[in-house]
């Protein structure tokens, strides 16, 4: 459905073209006060319309808080974000009431309601309508932050087949995230900047797309957070992240790069440091062992798929004559998501932490 969350829980609502998105997010704690420009700064990394790597529709992502706080505090009570849309094109989306763009949302969309979904820009099913979770996760970010020092940070591992270096798995490039926030492509190679961004512009003149990975990591987080089994912390990760738009994959640790090592290289061997703080030598196992933290940063890939609007001629349906056709598709797209996705997925990350953490 709309709502995600166990004891913090946050209900989107909104279509990309209509009058405005939003979110209520409920279970707060009370007495937290927000840092606005805070909150905009992480809004404004999302931002359509700044540059030619993604789309030309402009939205500056303005924000007004309808409730749930007060005298500068949250009050406790659910708090409600609302973001209006202010450039949508919506005569440039008319053909594809019918016609069912090839990888997106549009055909199931049509069974599944009937054919009263909202197909402009996408509808309900729009990267749009991951503003309103950057607004959420900015709010948890601040406050795990605050009350838990826990920190959270991504930044491109990949576009297309040009790789970054990662971050260090044992959690000592925390001093990156905020250098990588400021970038146009969050990357932590400088030099991989220039070929990525060149790999983004060159799709977009072809009129084609490409896609990417990105890399997140949550650090300080204690040991003892989460569950086993069906609460896990990857569980609830998972869940999060694949409620992102073109995600299509999420992997923790070495992912599926650990079915090639032995048992004795995989295992993540256990020591006390100065401080008798237990701590590992590896982090293979992405700081989370039985569903639970282990006390190591949790880090984990995403795959991002490349978008699938793109102006190239493709074969698809015509549901209204029930024929075969080619489209053509018009209007204003991204040729690569993956630099506006990272604040995303750091924000569904933050989010779902401090969900694990009020719940624990």
């Amino acid at each position: 459905m709309n709502t995600f969350g166990r004891k913090l829980k946050i209900t989107i609502f909104g279509e990309s073209h209509g009058s405005s998105i939003g979110a209520i997010i409920d279970g707060l704690p009370s007495g937290i006060k927000l840092d606005f420009d805070f909150i905009r700064r992480e809004m404004d990394r999302r931002a359509p319309g700044k540059n030619k790597i993604s789309t030309q529709r402009k939205e500056a992502d303005d924000f007004i808080i309808e409730s749930g706080y007060f005298n500068d505090r949250t009050t406790g009570t659910p708090l409600c974000v609302r973001i209006k849309n202010s450039d949508s094109h919506s005569k440039d989306y008319s053909i594809l009431k019918n016609l069912m763009r090839p990888s997106h949302g549009d055909y199931p969309g049509y069974v599944k309601y009937n054919g009263f979904n909202d197909y402009r820009g996408g509808g309900s099913f729009s990267g749009r309508l991951t503003a309103p979770l950057v607004f959420a996760g900015a709010v948890a970010k601040q406050y795990l932050k605050e009350k838990y020092n826990i920190s959270v940070g991504a930044h491109i591992y990949s576009i297309k087949d040009i790789e970054d270096k990662k971050f260090n798995p044992l959690g000592d490039d925390e001093k990156l995230f905020g250098e990588l926030s400021r970038k146009e492509i969050p990357v932590i190679d400088d030099e991989k900047i220039i070929l990525m961004k060149d790999e983004i512009l060159k799709a977009r003149e072809n009129c084609n797309s490409v896609g990417g990975t990105i890399e997140c990591m949550v650090n300080n987080i204690p040991v003892g957070f989460g569950f086993p089994f069906f609460d896990s912390v990857e569980s609830l990760l998972a869940h999060g992240i694949f409620s992102i738009p073109s995600v299509k994959a999420i992997e923790f640790g070495k992912g599926f790069d650990i079915t090639k090592l032995f048992g004795n290289e995989a295992n993540d061997e256990m020591y006390f440091d100065e401080n008798k703080k237990v701590k590992t030598k590896t982090n293979n196992n992405g700081g989370v062992l039985g569903g639970i933290t282990n006390g190591m940063p949790i880090i984990f890939k995403v795959a991002i798929k490349p978008t699938p609007s793109i102006s190239l001629s493709q074969n698809t349906i015509n549901v209204s004559t029930e024929e075969n056709q080619i489209l053509e598709i018009k209007g204003r797209h991204d040729p690569c998501i993956v630099q506006r996705a990272v604040p995303v997925i750091e924000s569904v990350t933050a989010f779902t932490i401090l969900d694990i953490i009020l719940s624990n």
